[in-house]
């Protein structure tokens, strides 16, 4: 895990710029720092800004920008299947200067071509700029693990691993775009990825799955390299799902062990961050150790459930306890961090995890980011299913009958309680965008987006709901958060659960095999039978990774109201009488705790970057 950052283009970047970027970038890699420059044959320049992490091959030989032969690499991520893939190499006559999977990683591109890409397991975000072609390629994983920003101007193009990178090489900031602001604050972070725009004018991220290939010229060629591949396989029986999940989630996470440091896992008490642990630690001998935030509310804590894993597992564990000290003043922190309002509260939480991964001088964290878009995990999710199973009367039965049972009594969303809800509108989705009209009433000036999804499948309305989650309202926000969290703390976070393999087999499993006995990722608790303890893939309780605003903020400190209501430029966008109102209510539901911090968030992001 690194941080990269490079210009191609006609503009001439002075000394103070390059340094100063290679300076901001250094919490992404603290081991070591270096650039590249180059004038291309057309005259155009080229400048390669690189900051390693160490994770895997410790020494200075696998330090960046990495040369083989005529290509040039600066690199962040972790190619997980890269001693397989050496081991071909080697075959083709290749011989080997590191033990890293960088050196493997462009290695192949140079033996097999750009071809070579649909047989790399990783997470990647890269340059590579050939000088015997006179060309430059800018490439992102298939999932958007690590992130790659882009800025054009008439002058070229600027990229980076964060937008400060690119602010820095532009030697000025960037102008922010107000209306993904006001999108953020009315329909939530859902609604962020889903029109391509950023928190910055100008600024786009190159799309996941995609190459740009940059000529001499400066003339831009973008390709996709791959394309999901989904469709039910409907004479599997939900034994073979069971086998094959298992047999996929258990090299996935073989490969994403791999590392010349230490590993530790972001733990719940929920089945996909004991499905890892579980599986790192009974079947593949890791010494594991977890990090939870404890959180006191009622509607988010799980603390039996995680004692349950860690005395069956014998896990050494660390318990991080909610705490609402200098949370204002580390919002700020965290708000200049991400260049832009952090999204939830989850990840003002996720940060305080991370601190203490790093404190114990961890430099990587497994989480489970993706299990509940792989196999079903939120509660429209079971709604959905009755959809899609509402032909089958014994089947439909069956689900509605335990739906009432075990699912009905943890849920909150008032659209969500009704079963049928879908079944009278498949097209119904209020509970995403919850209580967005209200919300838009908060503002000085009239705002509204509609919900818009996009049609990824025709295999089922929850198929459907669970790709549009995946690649553009629930993973994107997740991903993102994560890396710059982790990043802070110069941590490089791993998500098992984002292989291609297992995405590809999910993706064959038949809907009716997702939900049993009211209880989502069916195929998942059996996969994990005999390896997560029963009481955890039996619990039908969704908590997820939470908090509810006031678990950090303490509204009764009589400095916290002034602070929140003195003079911001946000308040030219919200209404300041409304949000007073709101910290004065005794009891905040769900979504306006969510739209509270929306607010906090909004306010910092203006006063930083204004």
């Amino acid at each position: 895990m690194c941080g990269i950052a490079g210009y191609i283009g006609t503009a001439v970047l002075d000394d103070r710029r390059l340094d100063g970027c290679l300076a901001l970038m250094r919490r992404r890699g603290p081991d070591h720092a270096a650039r590249k420059d180059w004038t291309m044959r057309s005259g155009r320049r080229i400048h390669f800004l690189h900051s390693r992490l160490n994770i895997i091959d410790l020494e200075a030989r696998s330090n960046q920008p990495f040369q083989v032969g005529k290509k040039w690499l600066v690199y962040n991520g972790e190619l997980y299947n890269y001693t397989e893939i050496r081991r071909e190499l080697e075959a083709e006559g290749e011989v080997f200067s590191t033990t890293s999977d960088t050196e493997v990683f462009l290695r192949g591109i140079k033996v097999f071509g750009w071809e070579v890409l649909d047989r790399y397991e990783g997470m990647w975000a890269f340059a590579v700029y050939d000088e015997e072609e006179d060309a430059l390629v800018l490439c992102r994983d298939r999932f958007g693990e690590k992130p790659l920003y882009v800025h054009r101007d008439a002058s070229g193009i600027y990229f980076g691993s964060e937008t400060k990178f690119i602010a820095a090489l532009l030697g000025r900031r960037l102008e922010i775009d107000h209306e993904q602001m006001k999108r953020f604050l009315v329909n939530g972070y859902k609604s962020l990825y889903k029109e391509g725009q950023t928190f910055f004018k100008g600024l786009e991220e190159l799309p996941a799955a995609h190459v740009w290939r940059v000529e001499g010229s400066g003339r831009v060629q973008q390709k996709r390299y791959w394309k999901p591949s989904i469709g039910a396989d409907a004479g599997m029986t939900f034994e073979q799902a069971v086998s094959g999940v298992r047999e996929r989630l258990f090299r996935a996470v073989e490969i994403r062990l791999r590392a010349d440091v230490p590993l530790a896992f972001c733990m719940s008490g929920g089945v996909d961050s004991n499905a890892l642990i579980g599986i790192a630690k009974k079947e593949l001998g890791y010494d594991v150790h977890g990090f939870t935030i404890a959180n006191t509310d009622r509607r988010y804590e799980e603390q039996e459930m995680v004692d349950c894993a860690v005395k069956s597992l014998g896990l050494r564990h660390t318990s991080i306890p909610v705490d609402t000290r200098d949370f204002l003043a580390n919002m700020r922190t965290l708000v200049r961090q991400h260049d832009a309002p952090v999204f939830t509260i989850s990840y003002y939480a996720h940060w305080l995890l991370m601190k203490s991964v790093a404190d114990q001088r961890y430099r990587i964290s497994v989480s489970g980011t993706g299990a509940d878009e792989l196999f079903s995990g939120y509660y429209d999710h079971h709604l959905a299913y009755l959809y899609d199973v509402r032909e089958d009367r014994a089947l439909h039965g069956a689900a509605l009958e335990a739906w009432e049972k075990n699912v009905r009594p943890w849920v909150r969303n008032p659209f969500l309680g009704d079963p049928d809800l879908f079944v009278r509108d498949p097209n119904f989705r209020k509970h995403i965008y919850l209580e967005a009209d209200d919300f838009a009433g908060y503002l000085t000036e009239k705002w509204a987006e509609p919900f818009r999804e996009e049609t990824l499948t025709q295999g089922g309305l929850l198929r459907n709901r669970m790709l549009n989650e995946l690649f553009y309202e629930a993973v994107p926000v997740i991903l993102h958060e994560d890396d710059l969290n982790a990043m802070y703390f110069s941590v490089e976070n791993r998500s098992p659960f984002l292989d291609r393999a297992l995405f590809e087999y999910c993706g064959r499993i038949p809907v009716r095999h997702l939900v049993r006995n009211g209880r989502a990722k069916a195929v998942l608790r059996e996969a994990l039978r005999g390896i997560v303890p029963d009481p955890i893939l039996d619990n039908p309780r969704k908590v997820g990774f939470n908090a509810p605003i006031r678990s950090f903020l303490d509204t009764a400190d009589p400095r916290v109201k002034p602070a929140l209501l003195k003079d911001s430029p946000v308040f030219d966008w919200v209404r300041r009488e409304k949000i007073e109102v709101l910290l004065d209510k005794k009891e905040l539901p769900n979504s306006e705790s969510k739209f509270l911090f929306y607010f906090l968030s909004t306010k910092l992001f203006l006063e930083e970057f204004s």
